[in-house]
């Protein structure tokens, strides 16, 4: 399961995002960490494809994909030598797959600024440059765990240090890990869970005004790297409460065609280059998630390990074409269904039948 961890400076409104995102009981108050330990949401990920597959298999159980949400305790500077809750959030960043960057965009004389004034693009900056220092410790820790190793001159020691080199160069320029060249080259070779080589995806938590939260986003992505998304988190918590159809009612007049949570979802799919695939064997169409490239066989042991094990062949046909047949037999017999072996890479909106011996 994907998970994304939710970060930022103190009252940026952390807490309210993932009550927005995952209709929880996050605590929120105006005060630095309010969040101690994680809180934790698992979200099913949105996806109108799955309904219609489960309706032309006739299943009545649709498994959409889900989505783990981390509530971190807010980072402050000097995080990476373990100021504030610094420890605690270093380690929870570990753990997940994709950072989530909280930054705030809306002023409240009601609520407190860890630095004062509203600028979204200087509390980025604190944050990732916290994130760097403590990746150059992690760097210069497994220097010195090499030291034996260089001194006997061992050729697996002597290439490490060498990536280990570029890296600390890379760092010491204040550039994130994930855009060093050659990145997977070298981060292959040094084997380092580095928290600067997450994806990460920005959250402007904005006001209500839409002209206010698209002069936000302009800012940030002029000066920002990555995925930005504006989101009105005290709005899309409240929202969270409501039952499904005054939600849509509510999307219906403000002519929203996303929900905050579907698009934070699709920027961190688009970040992590995922794909979505489908089954629909038996009594129940499910959704599952795989990185883009990601061949048919090592996605079928997704599905369970016995099918990787023992994969034969799969049939494939995509959801359009699986749309236009109208059931998986008329597929069939229009050729639409093909035979796929376990080297060919799964593609966004797929329908699988794996085959596999036991």
């Amino acid at each position: 399961m994907l998970s994304v961890g939710i970060v930022g400076l103190p009252n940026v409104g952390k807490s309210t995002v993932f009550n927005a995102l995952c209709g929880g009981g996050a605590k929120v108050s105006n005060y630095a960490f309010c969040t101690i330990e994680p809180n934790r949401g698992i979200v099913p990920v949105p996806d109108p494809r799955l309904g219609r597959i489960a309706e032309i298999f006739g299943q009545e159980k649709a498994t959409p994909a889900a989505i783990e949400f981390v509530d971190v305790a807010g980072l402050v500077k000097g995080a990476s030598r373990g100021e504030g809750l610094g420890n605690q959030f270093l380690a929870a960043i570990r753990e997940v797959d994709a950072i989530l960057h909280v930054l705030r965009a809306f002023s409240d004389s009601r609520v407190s600024h860890a630095e004062g004034g509203i600028d979204p693009v200087r509390d980025a900056e604190i944050v990732e440059v916290e994130l760097i220092l403590a990746d150059i410790g992690s760097v210069q820790r497994r220097r010195e765990r090499l030291a034996s190793a260089l001194k006997a001159r061992s050729p697996e020691a002597e290439r490490e240090a060498a990536a280990l080199d570029v890296l600390e160069r890379h760092l010491d320029a204040q550039q994130p890990a994930r855009t060093l060249p050659q990145r997977e080259q070298t981060l292959s070779a040094v084997q380092l869970f580095l928290l600067t080589a997450k994806p990460e995806v920005y959250l402007l938590n904005t006001g209500e005004g839409r002209e206010e939260a698209a002069r936000a986003v302009e800012v940030v992505r002029d000066r920002l790297d990555g995925q930005v998304v504006a989101v009105p988190a005290r709005l899309e918590a409240d929202l969270a409460e409501l039952d499904e159809a005054e939600r849509a009612a509510f999307a219906a007049d403000m002519a929203a065609s996303e929900t905050g949570l579907e698009q934070v979802i699709h920027a961190c799919y688009r970040t992590l280059d995922l794909v979505t695939f489908f089954t629909g064997v038996g009594a129940e169409a499910r959704a599952w998630t795989v990185p883009r490239g990601t061949r048919l066989g090592v996605a079928a042991g997704r599905i369970h390990t016995d099918m990787e094990r023992g994969f034969i062949r799969a049939e494939v046909i995509d959801f359009d074409s699986l749309v236009k047949s109208g059931t998986w037999q008329q597929a069939h017999r229009a050729g639409a269904v093909r035979t796929e072996g376990k080297e060919y890479e799964a593609q966004e909106g797929d329908i699988i039948l794996v085959r596999f011996h036991v």
